[in-house]
């Protein structure tokens, strides 16, 4: 084991606001020019590209959403409950349905800053 240092490590000494600012203003404008950089070099996405996302998020939705309540009506007429299964499973469905499109949307973004292999 090492031994304890005698002097525990000062910490740093607070910021300003004013450097805060100039620290992320500096952040941004770096963020800014490699984006601008990525642009000129890949260009923009195609438009069939996004209308096909846009597609497959609207489905990603929408399957989850209408078999659950598919499976609560037939549930419900099952076991005579009114429409408690109907309420539920769509709710569920929806739930399942927009963390489906959340997923696919993370997974575009990963897409999108990966680095090209050239």
């Amino acid at each position: 084991m090492t031994p304890a240092p005698s002097h525990p490590k000062k910490p740093p000494p607070p910021r300003s606001a004013a450097e805060l600012r100039s620290d992320n203003l500096q952040r941004q404008a770096r963020l800014r020019g490699q984006r601008r950089a990525r642009f000129e070099r890949e260009g923009e996405r195609p438009i069939g590209r996004n209308l096909a996302l846009m597609g497959s998020l609207g489905w990603l939705i929408v399957i989850p959403t209408l078999a659950g309540i598919a499976a609560g009506v037939w549930l419900d007429r099952t076991f005579a409950t009114g429409v408690f299964w109907s309420g539920a499973l769509l709710t569920a469905g929806l739930a399942l349905g927009c963390w489906l499109a959340w997923q696919r949307v993370m997974e575009e973004q990963k897409d999108k800053w990966k680095k090209p292999s050239k």
